[in-house]
């Protein structure tokens, strides 16, 4: 690699214009004496400053949306004097802070879901004078994966594990989708019935002692991610199909804690990508969708129920937008098909934005007319819910960060019923 050519720094710009002022008050000859001994000075000081440091830069090649992730930039210029640091951020993924002296020790954001390239950093050296300057590039571009929020989805697959991931304002027999087959004996939570209390233990250790029961193992979970043109629309600084893959990530890392099989199809058209439910397959699925994004045709729900129609039976849980009956209508007739089979939940985010127009009091003639439109709307999207459910599908509905908890007491809720 070339070595980078050097320019001239802030310093010796004005030390120049000083020499030049020496001219008025100074013999000629002193000045040019002085100027040559800056442009001596300042070849030396180039020299200095081509020389390549050592530059070595770590950051994970694995990221969470939105979870910040370490990233260090390491220099190394013994002979040179200050080192300015700089990584570049992209529209996916923020540096925070961009730059910082001799190193840099920042915080990498994911801002988008998907594969991203992480610019090379560069290390801007000056002379030991401070008075010329060179850019050197810190080595090759880096491809980075940016999944859907997984700390999110371990902390609730943590959650159910452990026998606290409840339904909201219900106290039930103890963990929700618990089976009857003894598993292990654990630390009494204030949630628990009373019933699930392990009273010879309780005696023994001298602390209350709760039964903890193994959750029916050996079902399957299909995920139907819808990746058509609906699921463009946004939700606040994300869309549709972003909000899916984080509520898909929750119920797989889920059924992964569970032990059962987990599989997926995402499709639009045509099936894009698809993987037959198998053990541990929470994760796979999530390396196999984490950088699908939305197309711009119309989707096929036929194509993709006839994918997973002769599986065994299983709960498929669909995720697209649920829209006014004529957008619907594909999936209203295909929903019957795959009901004869399977245990189907038809899963889609609430828009917040339709919730907060019709719950403002308006104050313009525009406002009024905004909420009609957001009035009609939901209302479009209830007539469609009833119809599903009519056919015989569970429909799932919630706000864009409540979907994986939702789908998740879903999924539970049909293991304990024994719908799987």
């Amino acid at each position: 690699m070339r070595a980078p050519l050097p320019g001239p720094t802030v310093r010796l710009a004005w030390l120049l214009g000083a020499v030049a002022l020496t001219a008025l008050l100074l013999p000629a000859l002193v000045s040019v004496v002085l100027a040559l001994a800056l442009v001596g000075a300042a070849g030396a000081d180039a020299r200095l400053a081509r020389r390549p440091p050592g530059l070595e830069r770590t950051v994970g090649n694995t990221l969470a949306l939105g979870t910040p992730s370490p990233l260090r930039a390491e220099v190394g210029a013994p002979e040179a004097g200050r080192v300015l640091v700089r990584q570049p951020s992209t529209a996916g993924l923020k540096v925070v802070p961009p730059e910082g002296e001799r190193g840099l020790r920042a915080s990498a954001i994911p801002l988008r879901r998907g594969r991203h390239l992480l610019p090379p950093f560069t290390a801007r050296c000056e002379g030991p004078l401070g008075l010329m300057c060179a850019d050197h590039p810190g080595g090759p571009a880096v491809e980075v994966a940016v999944y859907p929020d997984l700390p999110a989805a371990q902390r609730l697959a943590l959650a159910v594990r452990s026998g606290r991931f409840r339904e909201e304002g219900h106290r039930g027999r103890g963990p929700l989708g618990l089976g009857t087959e003894f598993e292990s004996i654990r630390d009494y939570s204030p949630d628990d019935d009373i019933r699930q209390v392990n009273w010879r233990a309780t005696t023994r250790l001298g602390r209350p002692m709760s039964n903890q029961y193994r959750i029916e193992q050996d079902r399957d979970l299909i995920c139907l991610v819808d990746a058509g043109r609906l699921m463009a629309a946004p939700l606040g600084d994300r869309n549709r199909l972003d909000v899916a893959l984080d509520a898909v990530a929750a119920v797989g890392l889920v059924a992964d804690a569970l032990g059962d099989r987990c599989g997926c199809v995402a499709f639009d058209g045509r099936v894009l990508r698809e993987l037959a439910p198998r053990r541990a397959g929470g994760a796979a699925v999530v390396r196999a969708l984490f950088d699908l994004e939305p197309s711009a045709t119309d989707s096929d729900y036929e194509l993709a129920f006839r994918r997973v129609g002769a599986r065994k039976r299983a709960l498929v849980l669909l995720f697209t937008d649920i829209l006014e009956e004529t957008a619907a209508r594909p999936l209203i007739e295909a929903v019957p098909v795959l009901g004869r089979r399977h245990a189907v939940a038809v899963a889609s985010a609430a828009d917040p934005d339709l919730e907060q127009i019709v719950s403002t009091l308006p104050r313009e003639p525009r406002d009024v007319h905004a909420q009609t439109v957001a009035l009609e709307v939901l209302a479009a999207r209830r007539r469609v819910r009833r119809t599903l459910g009519a056919t015989g599908a569970q429909v799932i509905e919630a706000a864009p960060g409540a979907l994986g908890s939702a789908c998740v007491r879903a999924y539970l809720r049909a293991k304990s019923r024994a719908r799987l």
